[in-house]
């Protein structure tokens, strides 16, 4: 599995096989978060035939509730879409990026096309992120895994508070804790594994 094509998995809720690890809690504290304007701007994975782009945004809400965020529009080669709210975070010397849908694909715009509409309190909104090793000249992003990550849960079981339901890892540690555990292991290929090599594109 490619990836580069995790994030739009993760969007259309294919549950098995090779995708990112999710997080009930958010990697962030409104102090951690910080805002960078040259991550701005629409990004792709091949910039002579883009297969996917990454489109970054500043988040307009008035009411201050996605203060500093940006809104991430993940676009596929088949022009299937996902849209995230997406923060930048700091942790000490290193940059993260946290990210959870800004609507849920059981949210339609005409609520009598929802199905099975008592399913939805079984549903919520998670967090995934990525370790940023870079923004210019490229943005280089390193993701989470869950089958990667089960090779350091089976042998350290207690380094991170988590679940396994249906075979799908969740990260149950609250924030804080959370933190304390991607800093520990930012260079771990168990945690953060492949890349996502990005570039600029000129629009």
């Amino acid at each position: 599995m490619r990836v580069k094509k995790l994030l739009f998995y993760l969007l259309t809720a294919l549950l098995g096989g090779c995708v990112p690890v999710v997080s009930l809690h958010p990697l962030f504290t409104k102090e951690d978060i910080i805002f960078e304007e040259k991550l701005l701007g629409t990004w792709v994975d091949e910039p002579e035939a883009p297969e996917t782009t990454w489109q970054f945004k500043r988040f307009d809400k008035s009411d201050g509730k996605y203060e500093n965020a940006y809104e991430l529009v993940f676009e596929d080669e088949r022009g299937k879409k996902g849209v995230f709210v997406a923060h930048l975070v700091r942790l000490r010397d290193k940059l993260f990026l946290d990210i959870y849908p800004s609507e849920l694909p059981w949210q339609p715009e005409d609520q009598n096309e929802v199905q099975c509409p008592y399913n939805v309190f079984f549903l919520m909104p998670v967090h995934s992120f990525m370790k940023v090793d870079s923004i210019e000249p490229q943005l280089k992003m390193r993701i989470t895994m869950d089958d990667e990550m089960e090779k350091l849960l089976k042998d350290n079981p207690d380094v991170v508070k988590h679940e396994w339901i249906e075979d799908r890892l969740i990260l149950t540690a609250p924030t804080k804790e959370l933190q304390s555990f991607v800093l520990k292991y930012a260079d771990d290929k168990r945690v953060f594994t492949g890349e996502i090599a990005l570039g600029r594109r000129d629009d």
